[in-house]
This record gives C-alpha cells, sequence and structure tokens, in this order.
C-alpha cells in the first residue's frame, strides 16, 4: 500500500514560539487519522504546511511520494474542510454555486448533482447559503471539497458549532468516504469519543508527536489516555 502522506521532522518556528517540533508520521492509503491536541497545539499549523499554505517549515511533507515543495501535483488530490469556512452571510450564492467554486472542469455539472445527493443536500441546490443550518453549510463544504473526487479529505475541526443530529450524520458519511469509497481522511477534533468510534489511526499532538498508531492501542491504555488529558488541561490552564 502506499503511503499517502509522508511527513518527517517537520519543525514551524515562529518568533517567539516552536509550533511544531520534529514531527514525523506515515498515512497510509485508506487510512482514517484522527489528530487529537489541546488547542494550541499546532493542528492548524500542520495542516496550513500539508495545504502549502505555509512555507516556512524545515523538514518533508510528501504526498504520494511527492516532495509538496517540489510538485504542485498532489494538490488536485486533497480535498480541505477548514473550521470555520469564512463567508458573507448575505453573499447571493446558492448552495451549487458554492459546490461548482470546487469544480476543476467547469462542464462537469452532473458531478454537482452526485455530491448533492451523496451529502443529502439534493434538495437545497437553489437555497441562498445564508439559509443554512450549521450543519447543513458543513456538508455544503465537505461537497465542494470533495466534488473534484480527491484521493485524500483534510478536516480541520468540522463540527465545532453544529448540533449533535448534523453530527451523527456527518460522523456516517465520514465512515462511508473512508470504507465505501476508499478516501484517505485526516481529521482533527477534540472528541475523543468520535475519534476512536470512527478512526483506526490515532495522532497524539502537542507541538511535539506525543503518540501516533492504532486507535485501539491508545484508547485501552488508560495511561496514554490520562497523560494526553492531563497535558491537554495543563495547556488549557495555560492559555486561560
Amino acid at each position: 500500500m502506499l503511503n499517502a502522506v509522508e511527513i518527517s521532522h517537520l519543525t514551524v518556528k515562529y518568533p517567539d514560539v516552536k509550533a511544531l517540533d520534529d514531527v514525523s508520521f506515515v498515512v497510509k492509503e485508506g487510512d482514517f487519522l484522527g489528530i487529537i491536541g489541546p488547542n494550541g497545539a499546532g493542528k492548524s499549523t500542520l495542516f496550513d504546511s500539508m495545504l502549502g499554505l505555509n512555507t516556512t517549515y524545515t523538514g518533508t511533507i510528501k504526498f504520494f511520494d511527492q516532495d509538496i515543495k517540489k510538485s504542485k501535483k498532489h494538490h488536485q488530490q486533497i480535498g480541505y474542510v477548514p473550521q470555520k469556512p469564512v463567508f458573507e452571510k448575505n453573499f447571493p450564492a446558492t448552495v451549487s454555486d458554492i459546490v461548482r467554486m470546487g469544480l476543476r472542469n467547469e462542464s462537469d455539472e452532473n458531478r454537482i448533482d452526485e455530491i448533492l445527493q451523496q451529502l443529502w443536500i439534493h434538495e437545497l441546490r437553489n437555497r441562498r447559503i445564508g439559509e443554512l443550518s450549521g450543519g447543513q453549510l458543513q456538508r455544503v463544504f465537505i461537497a465542494k471539497a470533495l466534488v473534484n473526487n480527491p484521493k485524500i479529505l483534510i478536516l480541520d475541526e468540522p463540527v465545532t458549532g453544529v448540533d449533535q443530529q448534523s453530527i451523527e450524520l456527518f460522523f456516517s458519511i465520514l465512515r462511508e468516504l473512508n470504507s465505501k469509497q476508499g478516501i484517505t481522511i485526516i481529521w482533527s477534533s477534540h472528541d475523543l469519543d468520535a475519534v476512536n468510534k470512527l478512526a483506526n489511526h490515532v495522532a497524539c499532538l502537542n507541538r511535539t508527536l506525543f503518540f501516533h498508531g492504532e486507535s485501539e492501542e491508545f484508547f485501552s491504555n488508560d495511561d496514554l489516555v490520562k497523560q494526553y488529558s492531563e497535558a491537554s488541561m495543563q495547556e488549557h490552564m495555560h492559555h486561560h
């Protein structure tokens, strides 16, 4: 099996802090990796570096064996859903307009229909985005990320501020994308229960990599979970 992602000795320094310190891990094709860590742990910095938005890192990031600093080809194989998509509530765009923005091949209208049906938002296709609930909006941005059939889907805490029913639906969609379509998923979350249920691998990040391995190994080890929770609590106290 190919390595979908390979990260070696990734370090990101800002003037007053090391956001990431010597982080290395591999994600195999078809894996579902849950990345957990307290606020300020470097999860968004990691994603920014993987997406080419931050190029000041040292170390290497490879997608399908291609170093991202040497080749831009991998960008077409990645779908990304940010934590809180930024958009203007009164922007006169419909659901299908937003999803169309993600299309590389403008003429592929059928693909828009297909993806809206898959995410249960087909009946909203002509609805203005300002009229949607948080859960509906989130599915629209996932549809936009998926419309080009990416091989890897990166999600940065995608259920922040979304109601429980929408979260359940969202999780079942992710499960299906991973198990039936073989999409490699990398997803950061604060919800340990959800990561335990969904992800087959877990990475605990707190600027350095505290653990990377099979979910079962992490969640069945009380000492590891306790260490992780204590580190998160300390970080939380430190930030407040």
